[in-house]
């Protein structure tokens, strides 16, 4: 029998404050005439004191990541052709952000050294070439972007990740007190995602003590800072990252499941953003994962987060047939949650069924 052999993060910092290393971990990466590229997540854009923060050197240039909608194909190459044809070799790049600007900076680094576009990557151990340094700093804490072996994409005609052991960031900067003073419904939302993904996995086909080992871990520290303690706390700011770190350890070594199956085809389809995406469908999937819906409806009640209801209830037969063509490409996403005879299981009207409750 042959396991999967995964390259994982190669160097992690953690603690309070220690974005204030950043300086020092850049430094022995730096090539000369080579600057480094910040992508910092446009939410800081009137930021000056966090871009004050940044320790520009040189050439160095941040670039405001736009995550109005999910990374798009199209967004990658129009990024990576600017830094190639502006700036020529870099040393590295850096990430500062959710979950799509951490992806962004994944992606951008792929494209560096990789020719083509970067739809050509999307799918399973594409990618050929080393890709340049690449550092992550979180600045939300929920999807595992920050540890995943993927960079998840809107394409032409998917969306899809490139899944590869080039896409893992050589470093990431875990400090919780990027995390504090997030939006309170982009905080919940993509908190709930970790939560989500940690079901999908403990539940599904693909679970071993590995996945299991973390992925208890990442959603019981999920369910301690939503349902049970103050969400808005400095020691729920270190939870929540943690979770986040461990929720996306989980999956590196099973997979996600239906919820993340469906989400794909709204996020495509209608740019939803992922965290919110996930709560949308995951709310209608009492009859595969019981006892985590109804743990997940007591977070959202006691939050008072609200989750968008009849977003489908308007779309054609045919944006319903694009939605289920995107979400039935994720075989390995459906096989995880109901086995090798899922196609069987999940058939177009079942599946049509679900999309229409959304």
């Amino acid at each position: 029998m042959n396991f999967r052999n995964f390259k994982m993060v190669d160097y992690m910092v953690y603690g309070k404050g220690c974005f204030a290393q950043l300086d020092a971990i850049l430094a022995p990466h730096r090539m000369p005439n080579a600057p480094i590229v910040f992508f910092l997540d446009h939410y800081f854009d009137g930021d000056n004191a966090m871009k004050a923060r940044i320790p520009l050197r040189d050439n160095d240039v941040i670039i405001s990541a736009d995550v109005t909608h999910e990374p798009k194909t199209g967004y990658i190459d129009e990024l990576a052709d600017h830094i190639k044809s502006t700036l020529g070799t870099v040393s590295g790049i850096v990430g500062i952000g959710g979950g799509s600007t951490l992806d962004i900076a994944k992606a951008v680094s792929i494209m560096m050294t990789n020719p083509g576009k970067a739809q050509d990557y999307q799918g399973w151990d594409l990618v050929k070439n080393k890709a340049v340094y690449k550092v992550g700093i979180p600045t939300l804490s929920g999807t595992g972007a920050e540890v995943s072996r993927t960079t998840v994409l809107t394409g032409p005609t998917r969306k899809l990740g490139m899944n590869s052991d080039f896409t893992p960031f050589n470093q990431i900067v875990l400090d919780p007190e990027l995390i504090a003073n997030a939006p309170s419904h982009q905080r919940f939302y993509t908190g709930m995602d970790c939560f989500i993904h940690c079901v999908e996995s403990l539940t599904g086909t693909y679970i071993n003590q590995f996945s299991r080992s973390y992925g208890e871990k990442a959603q019981a520290l999920c369910e301690e800072v939503f349902l049970h303690e103050d969400a808005w706390t400095a020691e729920s700011d270190e939870k929540l990252m943690m979770a986040s770190y461990a929720g996306g350890m989980s999956i590196a070594y099973s997979q996600v499941g239906v919820a993340h199956a469906i989400s794909y085809g709204l996020s495509y389809l209608l740019g939803t953003k992922h965290g919110i995406g996930n709560c949308i469908v995951f709310n209608h999937l009492h009859e595969f994962y019981p006892q985590g819906v109804d743990i997940f409806h007591k977070m959202v009640d006691k939050h008072n987060i609200p989750t968008p209801q009849g977003i489908c209830a308007s779309l054609s037969d045919q944006d319903i047939e694009t939605m289920m063509n995107v979400s039935l490409g994720l075989a390995p996403l459906w096989e995880n949650a109901l086995g090798t005879d899922w196609k069987n299981l999940m058939t177009a009207d079942r599946l049509y069924s679900l999309y229409r409750k959304l």
